[in-house]
Protein backbone atom coordinates (compact mmCIF):
# COMPACT_ATOMS: atom_id res chain seq x y z
CA UNK A 1 0.00 0.00 0.00
CA UNK A 2 1.32 3.31 -1.22
CA UNK A 3 0.69 6.21 1.56
CA UNK A 4 0.57 9.76 0.55
CA UNK A 5 0.90 12.62 2.57
CA UNK A 6 1.72 16.95 1.59
CA UNK A 7 3.36 19.61 3.59
CA UNK A 8 5.99 22.38 3.41
CA UNK A 9 8.79 20.60 6.08
CA UNK A 10 10.14 23.77 7.02
CA UNK A 11 12.37 23.52 9.77
CA UNK A 12 11.94 19.40 10.03
CA UNK A 13 10.91 18.72 13.77
CA UNK A 14 9.57 16.03 15.86
CA UNK A 15 6.02 16.56 14.81
CA UNK A 16 6.83 15.98 10.50
CA UNK A 17 8.81 12.63 11.71
CA UNK A 18 5.88 11.46 14.08
CA UNK A 19 3.42 12.05 10.87
CA UNK A 20 6.07 10.05 8.28
CA UNK A 21 6.70 7.24 10.67
CA UNK A 22 2.56 7.37 11.35
CA UNK A 23 2.24 7.12 7.51
CA UNK A 24 4.77 4.28 7.57
CA UNK A 25 2.91 2.52 10.04
CA UNK A 26 -0.17 2.52 7.50
CA UNK A 27 1.82 1.09 4.39
CA UNK A 28 4.45 -0.61 2.89
CA UNK A 29 5.94 2.49 0.53
CA UNK A 30 5.55 6.63 1.73
CA UNK A 31 5.03 9.41 -0.77
CA UNK A 32 5.59 12.43 0.81
CA UNK A 33 4.54 16.01 -1.73
CA UNK A 34 6.67 19.41 -0.96
CA UNK A 35 5.43 22.34 -1.42
CA UNK A 36 7.17 24.80 -3.45
CA UNK A 37 7.24 28.48 -2.19
CA UNK A 38 4.89 29.37 -4.89
CA UNK A 39 2.03 27.02 -3.10
CA UNK A 40 2.71 27.99 0.17
CA UNK A 41 2.24 31.66 -0.82
CA UNK A 42 -1.35 30.42 -1.56
CA UNK A 43 -1.93 29.26 2.38
CA UNK A 44 0.65 30.54 4.85
CA UNK A 45 1.76 34.13 5.52
CA UNK A 46 5.36 33.80 4.87
CA UNK A 47 7.53 31.74 2.58
CA UNK A 48 9.78 28.53 4.15
CA UNK A 49 12.80 29.66 5.28
CA UNK A 50 15.07 26.00 4.33
CA UNK A 51 15.01 26.23 -0.03
CA UNK A 52 12.82 23.87 -1.46
CA UNK A 53 15.99 21.94 -2.74
CA UNK A 54 17.17 21.08 0.87
CA UNK A 55 13.94 20.34 2.38
CA UNK A 56 13.37 18.08 -0.18
CA UNK A 57 17.14 16.14 0.51
CA UNK A 58 16.19 16.45 3.94
CA UNK A 59 12.65 13.98 3.59
CA UNK A 60 14.77 11.66 1.15
CA UNK A 61 17.41 10.65 3.92
CA UNK A 62 14.54 9.64 6.31
CA UNK A 63 14.43 5.78 6.31
CA UNK A 64 10.32 5.83 6.69
CA UNK A 65 10.09 7.44 3.70
CA UNK A 66 10.43 6.08 0.26
CA UNK A 67 9.58 8.96 -2.82
CA UNK A 68 9.55 12.57 -2.12
CA UNK A 69 7.98 15.25 -5.06
CA UNK A 70 7.91 18.72 -4.85
CA UNK A 71 4.53 20.31 -6.25
CA UNK A 72 4.13 23.23 -8.09
CA UNK A 73 0.54 24.16 -7.77
CA UNK A 74 -2.39 23.15 -5.44
CA UNK A 75 -3.29 20.13 -7.20
CA UNK A 76 -3.10 17.00 -4.67
CA UNK A 77 -5.35 14.60 -7.17
CA UNK A 78 -2.37 14.51 -9.82
CA UNK A 79 0.34 13.40 -7.49
CA UNK A 80 -1.76 11.03 -5.45
CA UNK A 81 -2.97 9.32 -8.74
CA UNK A 82 0.82 9.44 -10.35
CA UNK A 83 2.26 7.66 -7.24
CA UNK A 84 -0.91 5.42 -7.56
CA UNK A 85 -1.51 6.23 -3.42
CA UNK A 86 -4.10 4.25 -1.44
CA UNK A 87 -4.17 6.52 1.39
CA UNK A 88 -3.77 10.00 1.61
CA UNK A 89 -2.76 11.41 5.84
CA UNK A 90 -3.64 15.12 6.06
CA UNK A 91 -3.65 17.32 8.92
CA UNK A 92 -7.21 18.33 10.67
CA UNK A 93 -6.96 21.62 9.08
CA UNK A 94 -7.52 19.99 5.57
CA UNK A 95 -11.40 22.28 4.89
CA UNK A 96 -13.62 22.39 2.15
CA UNK A 97 -11.26 23.83 -0.75
CA UNK A 98 -12.41 22.29 -3.98
CA UNK A 99 -8.59 20.92 -4.56
CA UNK A 100 -9.24 19.39 -1.03
CA UNK A 101 -12.74 17.86 -2.35
CA UNK A 102 -11.27 16.46 -5.62
CA UNK A 103 -8.91 14.01 -3.77
CA UNK A 104 -12.04 12.96 -1.23
CA UNK A 105 -14.13 12.61 -4.28
CA UNK A 106 -11.53 10.39 -6.09
CA UNK A 107 -10.93 8.09 -2.93
CA UNK A 108 -14.23 7.55 -2.11
CA UNK A 109 -14.81 6.69 -5.67
CA UNK A 110 -11.94 3.74 -5.74
CA UNK A 111 -12.34 2.55 -2.39
CA UNK A 112 -9.72 4.56 -1.29
CA UNK A 113 -8.82 5.98 2.60
CA UNK A 114 -8.06 9.73 3.56
CA UNK A 115 -6.69 9.71 7.17
CA UNK A 116 -6.99 13.15 8.68
CA UNK A 117 -4.23 13.39 11.87
CA UNK A 118 -4.07 16.05 14.51
CA UNK A 119 -1.29 18.46 14.76
CA UNK A 120 0.68 18.44 17.79
CA UNK A 121 0.32 21.80 19.47
CA UNK A 122 3.82 21.37 20.96
CA UNK A 123 5.73 21.67 17.29
CA UNK A 124 4.97 23.39 14.44
CA UNK A 125 7.50 25.39 12.27
CA UNK A 126 6.04 28.43 12.69
CA UNK A 127 6.24 28.33 16.41
CA UNK A 128 9.98 27.79 16.31
CA UNK A 129 10.26 30.35 13.69
CA UNK A 130 8.67 32.76 16.47
CA UNK A 131 10.47 31.49 19.04
CA UNK A 132 13.55 31.83 17.21
CA UNK A 133 12.77 35.36 16.50
CA UNK A 134 11.70 36.20 20.40
CA UNK A 135 15.55 35.28 21.67
CA UNK A 136 16.76 37.69 18.94
CA UNK A 137 14.83 40.55 20.02
CA UNK A 138 15.58 39.67 23.52
CA UNK A 139 19.20 40.33 23.07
Amino acid sequence: MVVYTVGTFDLLHVGHLALLEYCAALGNKVAVGVASDEVVKLYKPNIPVIPLEQRIEMLKALRCVDIVLPYYELDYLSVCKEVKADIFVIGEDWGRKPHNQDVENYFNIQGKKVVQIKYSPRNSSTKIKQNVIAQFQSK
